[in-house]
């Protein structure tokens, strides 16, 4: 076992404080990251609050992962030492069902292993990104494309592949419209990627303090949900709808904004449950769904898209002994768009 320092939550909804973990030693297909930077994202603070159900403590969040091999196992093929790797929501899965075999690790039929807040298959609790290292299989690590800064690269491990996969699930392309619901650490990536393929971007935000930003970001158009005439004026207008937010919506109005046979797609996940009229979904044919983040294989495809495009996340460095105070201003919407972690502050 290795010590390392790292920033955890003792208990639920108390604060981060700096202490010490303990790390497995590398094993044959292990690969050991000297962690640089941690992104901080919204689940974080969900997972330390227990605001999604009963959490594991002592916690160290963090899944937004980016940073530099330091040594591998002896039967690890594919990263050596000095390579720039990331690590996003998963660290392990059962790699045998039908799921897994078919790149869906997020679904795997045994239980796929997070990042931390959760029990590995050998028993033991895992620990996030909010540290100086971390032991990873070299199956759950991804390679960052040179053409990305480590920094603006570490939130792409969630925030990135959150966005691109039910992009790409739902066809977002050239002569598609797109609305992103939310201009948050979620929403600005959704942004990004889906201008990035193609499709014709509309933000849905709650006012319009943020349209400059949205606009330099990709949108084509920006829009307040606070003015009832927004959903008049967008009836029936797009493809797909990508909602990005972690508060319960009028799913009824959203799904008013939807094409015949268009997606509203949720990957925002409110603590709350929502109703929802079903007449909202049978005229029109439309459809309601969740992604949840992506397998490995679609991980490195989107770092690969994201670096062939020039698409990293925006970011608000940080030092670790700042992270109670970021937490706050992340749920008072005060960051544009990721608070990242410099982990030599640890």
């Amino acid at each position: 076992m290795t010590t390392v320092a790292a920033y955890a939550a003792p208990a639920a909804k108390a604060p981060l404080e700096r202490t010490t973990i303990e790390r497995r030693e590398v094993g044959e297909h292990d690969v050991l990251i000297d962690i640089k930077f941690a992104g901080i994202c919204h689940s974080d603070i969900h997972q330390v609050r227990e605001g999604w159900g009963e959490a594991i403590f002592p916690m160290v969040p963090g899944h937004e992962i980016a940073g530099v091999v330091e040594a591998v196992g002896p039967g690890v093929t594919k990263f050596k030492a000095g390579d720039r790797v990331g690590v996003g929501c998963l660290v392990d899965s059962c790699r045998e069902c039908e799921n897994c075999e078919a790149g869906l690790e997020q679904h795997c039929l045994k239980g796929s292993v997070g990042t931390y807040n959760a029990v590995g298959y050998d028993g033991e609790p895992t620990y996030g990104g909010y540290a100086q290292k971390v032991v990873v299989a070299e199956d759950f690590t991804v390679r960052i494309p040179d053409g990305l800064a480590l920094d603006v690269a570490a939130p792409l491990l969630c925030a990135g592949i959150t966005t691109y996969s039910p992009l790409k699930h739902w066809g977002a392309a050239p002569g598609k419209k797109v609305a992103v619901i939310g201009l948050g650490g979620l929403g600005h990536m959704g942004v990004k990627i889906a201008h990035a393929m193609g499709a014709e971007v509309t933000v849905l935000s709650q006012s319009l303090r943020k349209k400059d930003d949205g606009l330099r970001l990709g949108a084509d158009h920006y829009y307040a949900t606070s003015d009832e005439k927004t959903f008049q004026h967008l009836a029936g207008s797009f493809d797909l709808i990508l909602s990005t937010v972690s508060a319960p919506l009028d799913f009824g109005s959203y799904l008013g904004l939807l094409k015949t046979g268009g997606a509203l797609v949720n990957v925002g996940a409110p603590e709350e449950p929502i109703a929802l009229n079903l007449f909202s979904l049978i005229g029109g044919n439309k459809t309601l769904a969740g992604s949840m983040i992506g397998g490995i294989q679609e991980t490195q495809e989107m770092l690969d898209f994201c670096a062939e495009h020039g698409l990293g996340a925006e970011i608000e460095v940080i030092a670790a002994s700042e992270v109670n105070e970021a937490y706050e201003r992340v749920l008072a919407s005060d960051v544009r768009y990721r608070f990242v972690i410099d982990t030599a502050t640890i």
